[in-house]
């Protein structure tokens, strides 16, 4: 109790408060507004948050975060263009809602949905870490190598049908970390003479390139748009009532988001899909899905706003990332010295626990600003894409600055930047970049500490932990293998099918 109300304490003070409202609100406008999102909200302010102290930092970071989805819906929902990417779903049924003259109706289901998976997602965040960090401290460093080479894996393995690139990419990612002087015999890593890489390549300027910088260069590069959103009539509170008479579909999508929270490269938008299914194949009327079903709606923004606190459990609890949202706020733990893990819950519980409350006052911070301010945020929605686009250029190349005042930083950020455009025209994943970077580092360093107390390779795995987490390395890949034997031999019976066919004829 007295963790809890050490936590509380933190969040009275003025600028933790102004933080979270700040973050909470500016989340829902960002979300709203199509082309930005969260990622490259969060890559700009991120130098920023470096100059405050951790709660202050990581409350902004959070309420975007945790918020952006609240937004994203509204374009979804009233000009089928979703506001942020994994709002996309929303827009099966929350757009025929509005051609139906429902537009009241389904933004105040996506509000409802959307708290309900939020305050799922945190309580489920309150009681999974404490018994994660009572198992943290079993974990050494190899069972900690272990549990980030298996994230590194799950990320690649998300990519369905784009694996080879996501592997290439996440290798990338995971040599970009090794650029500079090595930390221990102090050699230089592939710098090839030139003395801006002895110190090696920042995470943060690496982020703001390939996330805000490559969003600026698209937004600039496409036509310009400017989107038209209607007002919307009608009672916002309608849908608050009707979500309860669908609660076992907003529970069970809630329940997908947690779990897939957790494990890392998963994340929203498989949770949104198995959510989505789920509530299609056990209703009574599947035939409306994708035609304006309630049902649908809810298991779409339950599933996403449940994530973002799940997401959080592995990172407070072990220190790993499971996506680049996190990966980016890893790094104000770093910055400020606070490492997660076992002994954030040791030596920062009230740390904790004001996180834990941040994040369920956001939640009802942004029920209240929606239920009362959507038709002004219709008026955001209209902004010129050629206007956000110089907006995010200049926010991003005055964060790379301030890191280091360093031009370089800005050149290099470019560099990322243009590599980040062409990897969205061509369609490719960013995300294994980031954290190829963050977890090839966790991985080096730990891979490092434990060589000295192995003597056979066995020895890796040796530990009841590092088996465990060896033995799920081995079932994740067998599985990913037969699911390709299976496809191998589909493919093989249709050409067989289609072979015969043709002698036929």
């Amino acid at each position: 109790m007295h963790d809890l109300l050490s936590g509380a304490a933190m969040l009275a003070r003025w600028d933790v408060l102004a933080a979270l409202l700040i973050g909470s609100i500016g989340g829902v406008i960002i979300g709203a507004i199509p082309g930005v999102g969260p990622a490259v909200a969060i890559a700009i302010l991120l130098p920023a948050t470096f100059a405050f102290d951790p709660i202050v930092g990581l409350t902004v970071l959070l309420g975007i975060y945790g918020s952006s989805m609240y937004g994203g819906a509204i374009p979804a929902v009233l000009i089928n263009t979703p506001g942020t990417a994994v709002n996309a779903l929303t827009s099966y049924d929350g757009y025929p809602m509005t051609k139906a003259g429902e537009a009241h109706r389904a933004l105040s289901l996506a509000y409802s949905a959307s708290f309900w998976g939020g305050i799922f997602g945190i309580l489920c965040l309150i009681l999974l870490s404490p018994a994660l960090a009572w198992v943290a401290p079993m974990f050494g460093s190899r069972e900690i190598f272990l549990a980030a080479l298996l994230g590194i894996i799950l990320v690649i393995l998300a990519h369905r049908g784009q694996i080879f690139a996501a592997g290439l990419l996440a290798m990338f990612g995971i040599f970009l970390q090794t650029v500079g002087l090595d930390a221990v015999t102090y050699t230089a890593r592939y710098t090839f003479g030139l003395s801006f890489l002895s110190s090696g390549i920042n995470l943060i300027v690496t982020v703001l390139g390939l996330f805000a910088l490559s969003q600026a260069f698209f937004l600039l590069t496409a036509p310009d748009e400017s989107p038209d959103a209607k007002p919307v009539a009608g009672k916002i509170t309608a849908g608050l009532r009707e979500l309860f008479r669908h609660k076992r579909v907003a529970t069970v999508a809630s329940g997908f988001g947690v779990i897939l929270g957790m494990i890392p490269g998963t994340g929203e938008f498989t949770a949104q899909f198995m959510s989505y299914t789920y509530a299609q194949k056990t209703s009574k009327t599947p035939e409306n899905f994708g035609k304006g079903a309630p049902e649908g709606l809810i298991a779409s923004e339950a599933a996403n706003n449940a994530v973002p606190a799940a997401a959080m459990i592995p990172l407070l609890a072990l220190g790993i990332p499971g996506e680049a949202l996190t990966a980016m706020m890893l790094s104000v733990f770093y910055v400020h010295n606070v490492i997660p893990g076992p002994q954030l819950f040791q030596n920062n519980i009230d740390l904790v626990y004001a996180l834990y409350l941040a994040l369920i006052i956001l939640n009802v911070l942004v029920l209240i600003f929606l239920l009362f301010s959507t038709n002004l945020l219709t008026k955001i929605i209209q902004v010129p894409t050629r206007f956000l686009g110089v907006m995010i250029l200049l926010l991003s190349f005055v964060g790379v600055y301030s890191l280091r005042n360093s031009l370089t930083d800005c050149m290099i950020a470019a560099g990322f930047g243009v590599l980040g455009l062409i990897l969205k025209r061509l369609n490719l994943p960013i995300v294994p970049i980031i954290l190829g970077m963050v977890l090839g580092g966790i991985m080096e360093v730990k891979l490092r500490s434990a060589l000295p107390r192995l003597n056979t390779p066995l020895d890796m795995i040796e530990r009841p932990i590092a088996m465990i987490i060896f033995a799920m390395i081995v079932i994740v890949l067998g599985l990913h293998i037969r699911a390709l034997i299976k496809e191998y031999r589909a493919n093989s019976l249709d050409e067989d099918h289609n072979l015969h066919d043709t002698q036929q004829r």
